[in-house]
């Protein structure tokens, strides 16, 4: 049996794929990355942009796909790794078009919601095992390096910090330009475990100030695990129908 061809980012740029094909792709890029000398650490440190992007745009967008994709709207995926403003679009089949109202075209924009030293907890983590998290991590002023503390949360701090994280981003976002019908989707890096009745009340939080609205939706996803939620905006407006003018007794 011949040996499978290994995937780089050419197998899915600028290739317009099955949505469920696409995720195969993905999936199987991140398999090949891993079974690469020291795999992880190339996930874990992103050390090119064939694992940054991976990481940060395609494996978002699978989850956005297994979320949307289903019988009926079977739709295809274009994913772009230029300079374009966004980073995929998305093209729903005339049928769903018609019969539901669903737009031609959704363009996807990916972005990344984590605290600002994550990376260096990831690579702490992969140089030496551990890591006590980005929170308890500060740069000393002489040095410029890291200095490594333990942090310890306290009441509902760990919602705070996600919701501050996910509003910057979507803020962030919305003060750009993108084509109408663009969802917006938000791939969440938690410091550490995030319980799931603490990511409903964040995303409650996020919701109620009312920054997802620049957005036909904003889609939200946890780096790890399985939560995710949808915060609709401009594509849950409904036109309203103009009611026919009473006829004069």
């Amino acid at each position: 049996m011949p040996k499978r061809r290994a995937l780089d980012l050419s197998g899915l740029d600028d290739k317009l794929i099955d949505g469920l094909k696409f995720c195969t792709k993905v999936y199987d890029l991140f398999d090949d990355v891993l079974r690469e000398p020291d795999g992880i650490g190339k996930i874990r440190l992103q050390a090119s942009k064939r694992e940054k992007r991976l990481i940060e745009e395609l494996l978002p967008i699978t989850q956005y796909v297994q979320a949307r994709y289903r019988v009926g709207n079977r739709f295809k995926i274009r994913w772009l790794s230029g300079s374009q403003g966004y980073d995929a679009k998305i093209w729903t089949p005339l049928t769903m078009v018609i019969k539901s109202g669903m737009p031609r075209s959704i363009t996807l924009e990916v972005t990344i919601s984590r605290h600002e030293f994550t990376h260096i907890a990831r690579r702490q983590l992969h140089e030496e095992g551990g890591s006590f998290g980005p929170k308890g991590i500060r740069i000393d002023k002489k040095t410029n390096l890291p200095v490594f503390s333990p942090h310890v949360y306290t009441n509902d701090e760990h919602v705070v910090d996600l919701v501050q994280q996910i509003n910057g981003r979507i803020s962030a976002k919305a003060k750009k330009q993108y084509p109408r019908n663009t969802v917006l989707i938000v791939s969440c890096e938690t410091d550490g475990l995030i319980l799931e009745d603490e990511w409903k009340e964040a995303i409650r939080r996020v919701e109620s100030e009312g920054t997802h609205k620049a957005f036909r939706e904003v889609f939200l996803c946890a780096r790890y695990g399985q939560l995710s939620a949808t915060l609709w905006g401009s594509g849950n407006r409904k036109v309203e129908k103009k009611q026919p003018h009473a006829k004069k007794p």
